[in-house]
Formats: structure tokens, C-alpha cells, sequence
């Protein structure tokens, strides 16, 4: 078992900075590929961005390349999204999730735990 909890969300201004933390507890965080994702009410939970178990690689969603560094620190199981230059559109919930295995993915369903979320609201 993995156990993810999120920080870091909050009320910013349009063009303004947060950075989520997702800290885990539980079995060895580094065989862990991370993702994080968004949801709006109504809506379907969305990719966001993802890292790989060492960090060697990422992938982000075209609506927030350029904007969102997602980052971990493995020695304090911790994985980070640094989000710049936020938009009124950024506004949801966002999740982490991992997954057992060294790459990302794309999807919910290929993740195997979730953390409880964490509101990020811009105001325009």
C-alpha cells in the first residue's frame, strides 16, 4: 500500500504560483511512477503531468506545457508540481497518483493509488 496526501493548494491570482507537494508513506516510493491530475465538478478527471520512478523523464498535458515543472525528491517521498503563470482555467481539484513500475502514464485507470486532493482556484 502507498499512501499519497496533497498540500499546497490554495486561492492565487491569474498569473500568479503555487507548488503542490504529494508526499507518500507506505512501501518504497522510487518503484513508484507519479501523475498528477485535475478535475472540475461535472467533468471527468483530467491528465495533468507525470514522472517517471527516478525522474528521468516527465510528460505533460499541451494545456499546461511550459507552465507546470512536475519534480521528486525520492530521499523525502515527495513529488512536486511547480505551476507558473496560472490561468482562471487551471481552477480544480488536483489529485497525485501512482503507479508500480519505472514509466508514466497517461491515464486514471492505470493508477493504483490516489491521494484525498488538494483546490487550486484562480481568480481571473
Amino acid at each position: 500500500q502507498v499512501q499519497l496526501v496533497e498540500s499546497g493548494g490554495g486561492l492565487v491570482q491569474a498569473g500568479g504560483s503555487l507548488r503542490l507537494s504529494c508526499a507518500a508513506s507506505g512501501r518504497t516510493f522510487s518503484s513508484y511512477a507519479v501523475g498528477w491530475f485535475r478535475q472540475v465538478p461535472g467533468k471527468e478527471r483530467m491528465f495533468v503531468a507525470a514522472i517517471a520512478w527516478n525522474g528521468a523523464s516527465s510528460y505533460y498535458a499541451d494545456s499546461v506545457k511550459g507552465r507546470f515543472t512536475v519534480s521528486r525528491d525520492n530521499g523525502k517521498n515527495t513529488v512536486y508540481l511547480q505551476m507558473n503563470s496560472l490561468k482562471a482555467e487551471d481552477t480544480a481539484e488536483y489529485y497525485c497518483a501512482a503507479r508500480y513500475g519505472t514509466g508514466w502514464a497517461l491515464r486514471a485507470y492505470e493508477y493504483d493509488y490516489w491521494g484525498q486532493g488538494t483546490q487550486v482556484t484562480v481568480s481571473p
